[in-house]
């Protein structure tokens, strides 16, 4: 399916596709270049709670230092679904991690909306915000 944004610019679900799986490809693989390839630089992704990792980021460079950091934590990522919307994608994932006592078990949804073939906005969903607070800390 094709649909348009309000530049006009025409973005098909298999692009859409493109965009999410190069996403979690570069997240799996530390290929932080190909990431930002794919992330507009006026780009924000917000992350609930009150962790290390919650709260806004608010460009490119932010993004992928966020990924990163997950990475550094220890996040594995599973994916479960993509899910398509008319402007963008989400991506539900099953996170997991562990370190000393603490365990990351969590569904998240990150919702990606497209602009001009990149994602502008991505907002996380999760189902334990505690769980992320208690296990995002510093002293790793």
């Amino acid at each position: 399916m094709k649909t348009s944004n309000e530049n006009n610019t025409i973005i098909t679900d298999e692009d859409k596709l493109i965009i999410a799986n190069t996403f979690l490809t570069s997240l799996k693989n530390n290929q932080w270049d190909a990431m930002g390839n794919i992330i507009a630089p006026e780009a924000t992704w917000t992350l609930p709670g009150t962790s290390l990792l919650s709260g806004w980021a608010n460009d490119r460079s932010a993004i992928i230092h966020r990924a990163q950091e997950l990475k550094r934590f220890g996040v594995k990522f599973e994916l479960k679904n993509i899910l398509y919307g008319l402007h963008g994608v989400t991506l539900s994932l099953h996170n997991t991690a562990k370190r000393g006592d603490l365990v990351l078990d969590e569904q998240v949804a990150i919702v990606c909306e497209i602009k001009d073939g990149k994602i502008a906005v991505m907002t996380t969903y999760l189902s334990d915000v505690a769980g992320i607070n208690a296990f995002f800390i510093e002293g790793i």
